[in-house]
């Protein structure tokens, strides 16, 4: 960070007089939602605001990335969608302690997320923040415990809860219409892993030294020479993000956890590796995880990367398969008698449909609770779960042991 605007000088804001109750205002149902949106990059939460801008009554005041270029287009974009300029500043600090933001969005690395949720909480502001939650138990208990602590909204950024499909799945299966559920699998492979697609040039260019705010990026990790690789492909290297198993799996083990109504997994095993793309990026390009429940059956995920075959997610019962194919919002789940021994026991398909590409309901369920102070459909206590479950993989991945959750001391030891 600059020295103008450094975590310290912050902290000392803060207790000064800049605390939470400082920026609290009653909303009201005309008030408008004045936002400010952290981390502008491919993700794109800044469009999702746009698009339930006028549904949900909010002005996007703020803009915070440290690549000066897409700083200049996120608050371009803003004009272009309101006619308004918002400010665009390169430290998150400065929209924190804007009286002008009562609301940020949190779109940055996975090393960002706890850090930059903790000082949200602390200036006041409700937040939605990108997953997953957190990469290690220390960070994920220090930001779960402060937002507990608040009265402030937070909605984790695990949009498959808001598919069409899931809420009615969910009552579906809560309904027992399946049967006992024995096992539930993803299978999401691609021929070429994500962050080479986010390695390349961004924007038309490619990230210069001089436009980049490099130590504001690192953040808490180690030091290191700027590395425009490392910059737009963070995805693909450990101290920024831990790979597949814990970047596109968090998505399917959340909903899995919605629809099915648990917390937390028993244990889990995983084995993986870079078996493809042996290059700079130190994530594992393949991966296997096999979570056991408490309540009794089993969940299974896999990433391939070199082969884009396969791909499938699906529930299996004694009753019955939900077959929820790509767990795209766009395609219909079915229900059917598939694979049981007793088919007419479920004596008709089960159809949950697809939608087209309406406003983003996940972001405009965050705003709609922000207004009315409710519980949003992924709050921090999904975000601390889905974190557990992923941490647990990864840490069992990394050790080549079995793991195992235990809820009470907040713990993952081998087991």
């Amino acid at each position: 960070m600059s020295d103008a605007f450094s975590r310290r000088q912050f902290g000392r804001t803060v207790a000064a007089g800049m605390t939470a109750a400082s920026y609290r205002r009653i909303l009201g149902a005309n008030d408008r939602i004045r936002v400010g949106n952290i981390g502008c990059g491919r993700r794109n939460l800044l469009r999702e605001v746009l698009q339930v801008k006028d549904l949900v009554n909010v002005e996007v005041t703020a803009v915070c990335d440290v690549w000066k270029q897409r700083r200049e287009k996120a608050a371009a974009e803003v004009k272009e969608f309101t006619g308004r300029d918002p400010k665009a500043v390169v430290q998150y600090a400065e929209v924190l302690q804007s009286a002008d933001v009562d609301a940020v969005i949190i779109g940055t690395p996975d090393h960002q997320h706890c850090e930059m949720l903790i000082a949200a909480i602390r200036a006041g502001k409700d937040v939605y923040v990108e997953k997953p939650l957190a990469m290690n138990m220390r960070e994920l208990i220090r930001a779960y415990d402060t937002v507990k602590k608040s009265d402030r909204i937070v909605q984790m950024g695990t949009q498959m809860r808001s598919y069409p499909q899931a809420g009615p799945a969910r009552e579906f299966l809560a309904g027992g219409k399946l049967g006992k559920i024995l096992k539930v699998e993803q299978a999401r492979n691609g021929y070429e892993p994500y962050w080479h697609r986010y390695g390349r040039a961004d924007l038309h260019v490619p990230p210069r030294e001089e436009d980049v705010d490099w130590k504001a990026f690192v953040m808490n990790r180690k030091p290191r020479p700027f590395d425009p690789v490392q910059y737009q492909g963070w995805y693909g290297f450990r101290d920024f993000s831990s790979g597949p198993h814990t970047n596109l799996m968090v998505h399917f083990i959340d909903l899995v956890h919605f629809v099915l109504g648990l917390k937390f997994p028993k244990r889990v095993v995983a084995m993986g590796g870079i078996f493809r793309w042996k290059e700079q990026y130190d994530v594992p390009d393949s991966v296997e995880v096999t979570y056991e429940y408490p309540e009794g059956f089993l969940v299974r995920y896999t990433t391939v990367f070199g082969n884009s075959a396969g791909n499938f997610a699906k529930w299996f019962g004694t009753l019955g398969t939900l077959d929820a194919r790509n767990l795209s919002p766009r395609e219909e789940w079915v229900a059917s008698g598939e694979g049981s021994g007793e088919p007419d026991k479920l004596t008709a398909e089960a159809r949950f449909a697809s939608a087209d590409n309406g406003p983003a309901p996940h972001m405009r369920n965050f705003f709609e609770c922000v207004r009315s102070r409710k519980e949003p459909r992924a709050p921090i206590d999904a975000g601390f779960a889905h974190s557990v479950a992923v941490i647990m993989a990864d840490e069992a991945l990394i050790s080549g042991r079995r793991m195992t959750y235990d809820p009470a001391r907040r713990e993952i030891h081998p087991g």
